[in-house]
């Protein structure tokens, strides 16, 4: 299911309803020396003896207090392949430099679905990108453990670095996974990053953490969770996945044939209740209830409407996308994860015509079929028809009370303004050099006022 709604139609209104700059170039290449393969090891810059990247661990690379920058060298040959056809999403051999300490060989490869390469591909079809790189940036991915490499780049094995294309105040992702993180709910951590391509600026980037086995240690006492991607307890007519869908879903553990034990039992339980209260016992049974009412709280507020609790239809389905559940195997948990939230917050006044969510929350239109909402007549389906969904929505007392908490805290226009004000401070700089070096760089004006329109955005979702 996951795998059709990938191509499905709802990106078409972002090609039209975004930012992206006009007459794009393709960024000239440089001539460079193939990578030596003497590099086969750390070039170690550290004094003490001790490589930092060694050493220390991924708190270092998520300081929040500071701005990092990142360099690839990629060799001219494997450069062209990656920019003559990004969607294809092919590693090339690449080193990574960051203070002073040079790792080869990595991996790195273009990475995104359909919106990620929209208006940046020269191929015609938004729904099949194809062609060469036109865009100075496109999201990228650096594999630290390439070509049977163990050791990891401060405890982390891959980095992500997404381009925010489609956000002109280079804030939305920052902000949101912020935002879920300070109301308790586990959240990859997100840094900006300046990002060097065989010497030259390739632009201003947000680190985002790869949701793995790693993160599930890092972020829970436990060990072996099963980390899914985009797969949802029970399908769109509310029944148990098939076993095949759930192990297709698997970013841990797949080679192990795991059990599927917690993300089953939760299903099932889901399917057989009968009443509101047979609801509720499920997640208290297989769900942290705060946490998970505290994510469904942020991601309300923020508008996140391109996140789980969007129905995409299309393909003979309906399903949600951008999110992962990670279980816990010692206390039989699920958690739901945040992810992609660069559309986050843009609904609050703008009700973009493809990610706006129909329904308020809990509620449910059309008898729970399918039907068509916003300018382009896209098919979405009511998430409160889900019984996972509906049983989070009779916590109504606990959302209210969460969402006061929060904005009395780290939604409160002080905090948010403290925080965005501190991040712009960071990334000034390299907003500037962007717009001078690039024809498809963001001006500071534009920047600017993206920037106040986010900022109001939170006003209006705090009343």
């Amino acid at each position: 299911m996951k795998k059709i709604l990938r191509v499905s139609v709802l990106f078409f209104g972002l090609a039209l309803f975004t930012q992206c700059q006009e007459d794009l170039v393709v960024s000239e290449m440089m001539d460079i020396e193939p990578i030596e393969t003497a590099m086969d090891t750390i070039e170690n810059t550290n004094p003490t003896g001790e490589e930092n990247y060694l050493s220390l661990d991924s708190d270092y690379i998520f300081d929040q207090e500071k701005l990092p920058t990142f360099e690839l060298t990629i060799p001219e040959s494997n450069l062209n392949v990656i920019n003559n056809d990004p969607a294809a999403e092919q590693y090339v051999e690449a080193s990574l430099t960051y203070e002073g300490e040079t790792i080869h060989p990595v991996g790195v490869r273009y990475k995104g679905s359909i919106g990620a390469y929209v208006n940046c591909l020269s191929g015609g079809s938004w729904s099949n990108p194809s062609g060469f790189k036109t865009c100075t940036k496109l999201s990228m991915k650096v594999k630290i453990n390439w070509d049977g490499r163990e050791d990891h780049f401060y405890g982390l094995k891959k980095l992500q670095f997404h381009s925010m294309n489609l956000d002109p105040s280079q804030m939305r992702d920052r902000l949101g996974y912020w935002l879920f993180a300070e109301m308790g709910v586990p959240t990859p951590r997100a840094v900006h990053a300046r990002l060097l391509i065989n010497g030259e600026f390739a632009g201003l980037f947000i680190l985002v953490e790869q949701i793995d086995g790693r993160f599930s240690r890092h972020h829970f006492d436990d060990e072996d969770g099963n980390v899914y991607k985009e797969i949802w307890p029970l399908n769109d007519q509310g029944k148990v996945q098939s076993d095949f869908l759930y192990r297709d879903a698997l970013k841990t553990n797949e080679d192990e044939n795991p059990s599927l034990g917690i993300i089953k039992g939760l299903a099932i339980d889901l399917d057989q209740a009968t009443n509101d209260n047979d609801l509720k016992l499920a997640l208290a049974k297989w769900m942290d209830v705060e946490k998970t009412i505290a994510y469904a709280m942020v991601d309300r507020t923020i508008k996140h409407d391109d996140g789980p609790f969007h129905w995409y239809c299309g393909g003979g389905g309906c399903a949600p996308h951008n999110f992962y559940l990670i279980e816990e195997p010692n206390n039989q948990k699920i958690n739901i994860i945040p992810w992609d939230l660069d559309n986050a917050f843009e609904n609050i006044t703008n009700n973009n015509p493809v990610t706006n969510i129909f329904d308020e929350w809990g509620e449910t239109s059309n008898n729970c079929a399918p039907f068509t909402s916003g300018f382009f007549g896209l098919q979405q389906k009511s998430a409160a028809c889900d019984n996972l969904v509906y049983g989070m929505s009779l916590y109504s007392e606990e959302f209210e009370s969460l969402k006061q908490d929060f904005i009395d805290g780290p939604f409160s226009e002080a905090s948010i303004n403290d925080r965005l004000d501190s991040w712009a401070d960071q990334i000034r700089e390299a907003t500037l050099q962007a717009a001078t070096e690039h024809s498809d760089g963001i001006s500071i004006a534009s920047w600017q006022n993206a920037m106040d329109e986010l900022k109001q955005q939170c006003q209006i979702a705090r009343n």
